[in-house]
């Protein structure tokens, strides 16, 4: 449990009438950051205290984390950080990895030009973060350059399956990136898939985006004690 400290609180105060909404994502950086680490108990009063908010919007952000799967609601316990295994990536990151391919090879094809220049805006963008330093935006502009290469593949199968397993997987591809070695060959990764966008070219911008999450995967295996 993190300590509380009250002149933070109040920069902190929630202002605008959407609580549980905002609240959802703040708790849920707090997750992704290491603030609230995998197994401990959500400090749900030490969050009332620190973003100037009753319990019931709290408890309702909590409900959609568990939903995501960030977070355990344990009966007469609260709620836990959720604690993904190794197994569990194994499990999922080749699939997320081929349903990414699969976008990629299609966005190619289909994406506007209006489409492509949005990809090359959030990716410049992200570099600015990533020279920033800043970690929770460069991993914004990162799921939006994805959402977008996923939007622009048109195919509402593909996309519905990728919904199914992405929120399995968010936490894991923040965690990927905390090492900066790994940050760093990240980012030159998307380097080479915006320029495969841009080139039109199918093939290898697919391959482009599977191997990036099988590189993903690698450094959760190094992360997690896996060998």
């Amino acid at each position: 449990m993190f300590a509380v400290d009250h002149t933070e609180r109040r920069s902190e105060r929630l202002t605008r009438p959407a609580l549980a909404v905002e609240l959802t994502g703040l708790i849920r950086g707090l997750i992704m950051e290491g603030e609230l680490k995998p197994g401990e108990k959500v400090p749900e009063k030490s969050l009332t205290l620190r973003f100037g908010v009753s319990r019931t919007p709290v408890r309702e952000a909590l409900k959609v984390l568990a939903a995501e799967g960030y977070v355990r609601l344990v009966p007469n316990r609260g709620a836990l950080v959720s604690e993904p295994t190794l197994a569990e990536m194994e499990e999922v990151f080749p699939v997320i990895a081929a349903l990414e391919g699969a976008a990629g090879e299609l966005a190619a094809r289909r994406a506007t030009a209006a489409e492509v220049a949005e990809v090359r805006g959030f990716h410049d963008a992200m570099h600015q973060a990533f020279r920033a330093g800043d970690r929770p935006r460069y991993f914004e502009l990162n799921q939006r350059i994805h959402a977008a290469i996923l939007a622009a593949a048109r195919n509402p199968t593909l996309r519905q399956q990728h919904q199914l397993v992405a929120n399995r997987v968010r936490w894991a591809r923040y965690q990927a990136n905390l090492a900066p070695l790994r940050w760093h060959e990240a980012l030159d990764e998307h380097d080479a898939i915006i320029e495969a966008l841009e080139a039109r070219d199918g093939e290898r911008l697919g391959r482009l985006m599977k191997s990036h999450f099988e590189h993903k995967l690698d450094s959760l295996r190094a992360a997690m004690g896996g060998d």
